[in-house]
């Protein structure tokens, strides 16, 4: 299992939101690019970006910071938010990004997914974000009546290199990421699933290890900030 330390971006900064709040932010670094340095040096073989203004102005707004990251680090990073037409996907691709991830273009412009995927072969992950079992867009304020597994099968045939899993109601909260509805949807996919949203602790990274299903990795973001989990103690338990 891969463990993404997860960087959002919010006016420039490195920053955590609570439950997907916009006005619940925590900034914890106003050099991005420095932060990502840190888990790159601490031993991390991959990087989760986020575009947080891009994901509600539906095209990329913190361009700036993920090219900086991109420039000073040297492993493979995958970024999401504002990502909805061709001309962006391979504008990212060009600049050296590994994966985009398109979430809200995944429910509005399914066949965009499936191009982009023939076009750029494992570069194209979907990010899935869930409350109450059903898909939410645009940033995570719009709520659909899509359900997480049904558009998850939809995807089956595409060529889509990952699934990026979030329990919105677990994000950022530090409560322990939803083990359950992640194995259940790994289950039911044959594309790999990382897990995301509430990954707070050493514990929450081994039960996503021992779910039953083999998840790709999961993401965390506020516990590498706040300490709750030491990034080269979690490879090593990931490894293991």
């Amino acid at each position: 299992m891969i463990l993404y330390p997860a960087i959002d971006l919010k006016d420039g900064n490195a920053v955590r939101l609570l439950h997907g709040d916009m006005d619940k932010e925590t900034v914890f670094n106003e050099n991005p690019a420095a932060q990502a340095m840190e888990f790159v040096n601490a031993g991390c073989e991959w990087l989760h970006l986020v575009d947080l203004n891009g994901a509600f102005a539906g095209e990329p707004v913190n361009a700036a910071p993920v090219e900086e990251i991109l420039k000073q680090t040297n492993v493979p990073a995958q970024l999401g938010g504002g990502i909805r037409d061709m001309a962006t996907i391979a504008r990212w691709i060009d600049k050296g990004l590994s994966r985009v991830i398109l979430g809200t273009v995944a429910v509005e412009n399914p066949d965009l997914v499936r191009e982009a995927a023939k076009e750029f072969p494992g570069k194209v992950a979907v990010g899935i974000d869930a409350r109450n079992g059903k898909v939410a867009t645009k940033g995570w304020a719009e709520e659909t009546d899509v359900m997480v597994t049904d558009l998850a099968k939809s995807f089956e045939d595409a060529g889509v290199a990952a699934i990026i899993y979030t329990d919105i109601m677990r994000d950022g909260a530090m409560k322990g990421p939803n083990v359950e509805a992640t194995a259940a949807l790994a289950q039911a996919v044959s594309i790999p699933v990382i897990a995301s949203g509430g990954v707070s602790s050493l514990e929450d990274l081994q039960a996503l290890k021992d779910c039953g299903a083999a998840l790709n990795g999961a993401i965390s973001g506020r516990a590498l900030y706040d300490g709750a989990i030491d990034l080269a103690e979690a490879l090593k338990v990931l490894k293991a």
